[in-house]
């Protein structure tokens, strides 16, 4: 797709739905897992289920970060016009890929029980816990891979072949969940193995598209190589991010300690509310993604104009999608946490979340999407500065403090929306700042070529 010439609307959303129907073909992953466990293994594996994805997201996202500065680095050389760029780029992260996905199973194996006892996680749920951790982090370098070539593939404007590979591995994911579970009575163990093997599914496919490709983004495994300037590159971008994620899961981690002192009933309630809520915040992500490969794309190619109208597209999208599949979930809530448990006191733990949580889902997709335009042009260190303020650090003060005080569980829900419009509001500020520097910059680049 070329980014930087004609209409941006239409654009915009061709880009953005096959890549919002990608990342809920990632949540039905975890869905599968969780419906199959809580239908048909009980509350107490849909607990140890929903307890390691805090602590999965928390150690895995600082990795996963560095696909976006694959990803911005990418669509800047491929908006330019620069193949040699763009191959170093490709080689240099897809051997990254797999490098930080042995690291990652090596840490998710080690430390998988002193970490969930250190949350908190109740003794009855530890050990199903844990056993999944140990094998979901078996798939690392598979998930790793997937992700740093669809972040490549996202970058030249390629959202709909990830999309296929996610369709057939997801029903894969599926059935073997329902045949381990139901058939051979595996449990925790079962849905962890399905979803393994999905992952590698999934990560074969993305290689195989871009060996097979004949554009200048093409693979070549006999080239497979660290380049240090494009390594530099993408953590430059990409490290930020990463400790961004890893904030945000630092404080969902606290969150989710917290919400284990209510009991496994409550845990398995949030398991299914914060699942759900999943979907409506991957929609939305799909607008953030756009606005970061559409900025970086017209940055690279000098179309610095075009940048203030694709921000604003974006939030109006964003903001659209997050009201109505926000509000919508939140009516459906009954029905939709229904699919996940039959206790009605696990539902009726999930709807105390989903009435604060869910509903204010739109301003998390609005302080998405200001992060995703300034990494677009390159500013990856302010956003990360402001999340690590505002989401890491005001939770954990909100956890020492009013939840202390107030102790329930609509105080601590109230933390999420709250810390998203702290946020979204110092980054749309720092949004005019970084515009403007980078204007400038660019006019002046191109005033000494002339």
């Amino acid at each position: 797709m070329d980014m930087t010439n004609g209409p941006l609307l239409g654009k915009l959303v061709r880009f953005a739905i096959p890549l919002g129907l990608s990342g809920i073909l990632q949540l039905l992953f975890n869905a599968a897992d969780i419906v199959v466990v809580g239908r048909f293994a009980g509350s107490g594996a849909l607990a140890a289920v929903g307890s390691t994805g805090a602590l999965i997201n928390l150690i895995v996202n600082l990795f996963i970060g560095l696909s976006v500065g694959t990803n911005v680095l990418a669509a800047q050389y491929y908006g330019a016009g620069n193949r040699k760029d763009l191959q170093e780029t490709v080689h240099t992260s897809v051997l990254t890929s797999l490098i930080f996905g042995v690291v990652l199973l090596v840490i998710g194996i080690s430390l998988a029980d002193p970490l969930l006892a250190l949350m908190g996680t109740p003794e009855e749920v530890l050990p199903q816990a844990s056993l999944y951790m140990r094998i979901f982090f078996l798939g690392m370098p598979a998930s790793m891979l997937y992700n740093f070539g669809a972040a490549i593939l996202r970058a030249v404007g390629d959202t709909k072949r990830p999309l296929y590979f996610l369709l057939l591995s997801g029903v894969v994911n599926v059935v073997l969940n329902l045949f381990f579970v139901i058939v051979l009575h595996m449990d925790v163990a079962g849905v962890a193995t399905a979803t393994v093997i999905s992952q590698a599914i999934s990560a074969g496919l993305v290689v195989w598209c871009l060996v097979k490709v004949k554009g200048d983004y093409n693979l070549d495994l006999k080239k497979l190589r660290i380049y240090k300037d494009k390594l530099l590159g993408m953590t430059k971008i990409g490290l930020p991010a990463g400790i961004q994620g890893a904030s945000f899961a630092i404080s969902n981690v606290l969150i989710q300690s917290s919400i284990n002192s209510f009991g496994a009933v409550a845990m398995a309630g949030n398991t299914a509310a914060s699942n759900i809520e999943g979907f409506v915040s991957t929609a939305m992500d799909a607008f953030s993604q756009a606005a970061l490969s559409f900025t970086a794309q017209n940055l690279g190619a000098g179309k610095t104009k075009r940048l203030s109208r694709i921000l604003w597209l974006c939030l109006s999208l964003v903001a659209g999608t997050g009201l109505l599949l926000g509000v919508g979930g939140y009516l459906l809530a009954p029905q939709l946490l229904g699919i996940y448990s039959s206790d009605p006191e696990v539902i009726s733990f999930g709807i105390q979340r989903m009435q604060v949580v869910c509903v204010m889902q739109c301003i998390g997709g609005l302080m998405g999407t200001f992060v995703g335009t300034l990494r677009g042009m390159g500013a990856s260190m302010v956003p990360m500065v402001i999340t690590i303020s505002c989401v890491c650090g005001f939770r954990i003060v909100w956890i020492l403090t009013v939840f202390a005080a107030l102790p329930t569980l609509g105080v601590l829900y109230a933390s999420y929306p709250i810390t998203w419009g702290l946020a979204a509001v110092l980054e749309a500020l720092c949004y005019l700042v970084v515009k403007r520097r980078v204007v400038r910059k660019r006019q002046a680049a191109a005033a000494g070529i002339k």
